[in-house]
């Protein structure tokens, strides 16, 4: 989606500066995602885990790319609408870390 928003808006042929950094951003967010693989749409998602710089900025780009998405990947358009309707799961909880001493 991010590609589709700077292509359009930015030109060019690759990801500006700041969609590189975006997109990093994201992508980080994600892989730090207490949810993991059972992770709602950030729309369901009760954790709002990005700063607000970065929430207003994917806001924009997912309200363009959104309805564009339907037209150039509708197959993953029409997932991510369905992940969207399913609600978000309970917290997980976090355990410690296997061999770290827990202070008394």
């Amino acid at each position: 989606m991010i590609a589709i928003y700077c292509r359009d808006r930015h030109g060019g042929r690759g990801l500006c500066d700041a969609c590189v950094a975006l997109n990093k951003y994201a992508r980080q967010r994600l892989y730090h995602c207490v949810y993991g693989a059972a992770k709602p749409t950030c729309f369901n998602c009760p954790i709002h885990c990005y700063r607000w710089e970065a929430r207003e900025a994917i806001r924009d780009v997912m309200a363009y790319s959104g309805p564009r998405m339907l037209a150039r990947h509708p197959v993953l358009a029409l997932f991510h609408i369905l992940d969207g309707r399913r609600p978000a799961p309970q917290r997980p909880t976090r355990t410690p870390a296997a061999g770290v001493a827990r202070s008394a």
